[in-house]
């Protein structure tokens, strides 16, 4: 018989990994031919039209009526980034691409490329606790490590490339976004 030898007990500490819905996204793993056509597709002018006018507030919409099985993006990675408005502190939805580093997710403030950071880059550098696929996460802006991020973000969706190049036109870096879980509210 072997005697075991009691442990002191701890205080419990904050659970932050998560079991939930958010679909882990690898940047590696390969995508295939169907998938990089539709990317290219979303990329172009009239995509980026609809997506300018319509998909934005869509999207929030399908992933939250469908668990965010389904978005307007359909293959393409998506999650609902709720924010507090800088200036009115009310709830803002958006749906963004995202992809995992570590347990980190991290995000693009793309804009399609235009000239001026999204809204709800503002709102997450106001207030950076954020929920993003219904999970609490602490946002903070990527200082380093920048061109291994963006190598990995165009892999999960190649059109960055022109974004980036499009927002440069302007003067614009785009900002990466580096969403760190934390725990729930009331979690011990």
């Amino acid at each position: 018989m072997s005697e075991q030898t009691p442990t002191a007990p701890t205080a419990p500490t904050p659970q932050v990994r998560r079991t939930s819905g958010l679909r882990r996204v690898d940047p590696a793993r390969r995508r295939g031919p169907l998938y990089r056509s539709y990317a290219w597709l979303s990329a172009t002018r009239p995509f980026a039209w609809v997506a300018r006018r319509i998909g934005w507030k869509l999207d929030p919409v399908l992933l939250r009526m469908t668990g965010g099985r389904l978005g307007a993006s359909l293959w393409v990675p998506t999650a609902v980034l709720e924010t507090r408005g800088a200036r009115t502190g009310a709830v803002r939805r958006n749906a963004l691409i995202y992809f995992h580093d570590g347990d980190d997710v991290i995000v693009m403030a793309a804009h399609l490329g235009l000239p001026t950071h999204p809204s709800w880059f503002h709102n997450l550098v106001a207030t950076p606790d954020v929920t993003f696929g219904g999970e609490p996460f602490r946002a903070s802006v990527v200082d380093d490590d920048v061109d291994s991020l963006w190598a990995a973000a165009d892999r999960v969706f190649p059109p960055y490339i022109r974004y980036r190049r499009e927002a440069a036109k302007s003067g614009r870096t785009i900002p990466l976004v580096r969403l760190t879980p934390r725990p729930h509210p009331g979690a011990r």
